[in-house]
């Protein structure tokens, strides 16, 4: 589970992630990433549309990405801001498909 600190949790703060950040397309997720400005907390979000499906399936596919985030806090540079859309195919995915998204997008974003 991420901490409060590491969430965003203002509209304006996903859409300036997603309008000044670098995109990385996967095939069950989009990751936005607006590298460090200012020392604190790396600091995620997440979009996951009714597209993805029923309630039920829209929670599991963000709890499963808040679970690889938090894996993958230590990783990322502090100060970043990133924002995760799931694709509609990321209903379905199985949970080593969207850990190999992730990996990859973050890996690419820090370059």
């Amino acid at each position: 589970m991420l901490a409060r600190p590491n969430r965003l949790t203002r509209g304006a703060e996903y859409k300036a992630v997603v309008r000044r950040g670098r995109r990385c397309a996967g095939a069950h997720t989009v990751t936005y990433l607006k590298p460090a400005v200012a020392d604190g907390p790396a600091r995620f979000g997440f979009i996951v549309s009714r597209q993805v499906g029923g309630a039920v399936v829209r929670n599991t596919v963000r709890r499963r990405l808040k679970a690889l985030c938090a894996e993958a806090l230590p990783t990322v540079a502090a100060g970043s801001e990133i924002v995760i859309r799931a694709l509609p195919s990321a209903g379905t995915a199985p949970f080593g498909e969207l850990r190999a998204d992730l990996e990859r997008c973050l890996a690419r974003g820090a370059a």
